[in-house]
């Protein structure tokens, strides 16, 4: 194992163990056996190595959406993911708090990525006429709402004890993006689910019947037909 490895596994394990969610890089250099100037040569500082430690730490749990199978419902996929952010969270507080913390200045790579699997989740349900934002905006929303019913559940317990409160949230805020997150009830503005269907699947027209020029048009004339009917 590399010595970048050993101090990463070291850094995890105390930070797991750590009751303030803090953990020392004196601590860290005797756990993994080496000495501090290979810690800063390696991460730079405390900073980047927390932010490497959050990285693998995530990374296990993101290697269990890249490995999942699609279902052939993307809906159920959404809660699914949704369900697993927050066991993650609750699993692994320490780590999950630092994912967000405003005191890391380098955002981690694993944050990006779990973004980019919660969009491709959202893409499919808007390529077939179920979303009533585009997938970035619903992007945004799901990824707000669950991060901060997770951050409730482990820093204030006292004050969140059930944590069916998850589930709850998870219902609303998919009520609010999805057309048939209710089967009974119609979309708000029919407008805003065919411009956010054909804007989703532009890209996936195949032969592209336009040139990039005129997709990139198409795609704003949409994107305006959007915004002017959710502010309507």
């Amino acid at each position: 194992m590399s010595t970048r490895s050993l101090i990463i596994e070291a850094t995890a394990a105390l930070l797991a163990q750590s009751p303030n969610g803090d953990v020392s890089t004196r601590a860290v250099c005797e756990a993994a056996g080496v000495q501090q100037p290979a810690l800063y040569r390696l991460f730079g500082d405390k900073d980047g190595l927390l932010s490497a430690t959050v990285d693998y730490v995530w990374d296990q749990y993101l290697e269990s959406k890249r490995a999942a199978k699609e279902s052939e419902d993307p809906l159920q996929d959404l809660r699914a993911g949704w369900d697993s952010h927050t066991a993650f969270a609750v699993e692994h507080p320490n780590a999950y708090k630092l994912m967000f913390a405003p005191a890391l200045r380098s955002m981690p790579e694993a944050a990006e990525e779990a973004m980019r699997i919660l969009r491709g989740v959202l893409e499919r349900l808007a390529v077939q006429g179920r979303l009533r934002v585009t997938p970035v905006v619903a992007a945004r929303m799901v990824m707000t709402a669950n991060t901060g019913v997770a951050l409730a559940l482990i820093t204030r317990p006292a004050l969140y004890p059930d944590a069916s409160l998850s589930t709850l949230v998870r219902d609303a805020i998919h009520q609010a993006i999805l057309v048939d997150s209710d089967p009974g009830a119609p979309a708000q503005d029919a407008r805003i689910v065919a411009a956010t269907t054909l804007l989703s699947a532009l890209n996936e027209l195949t032969p592209q019947p336009f040139t990039t020029v005129e997709a990139a048009l198409l795609g704003q004339w949409l994107a305006q037909v959007i915004a002017s009917a959710a502010t309507q």
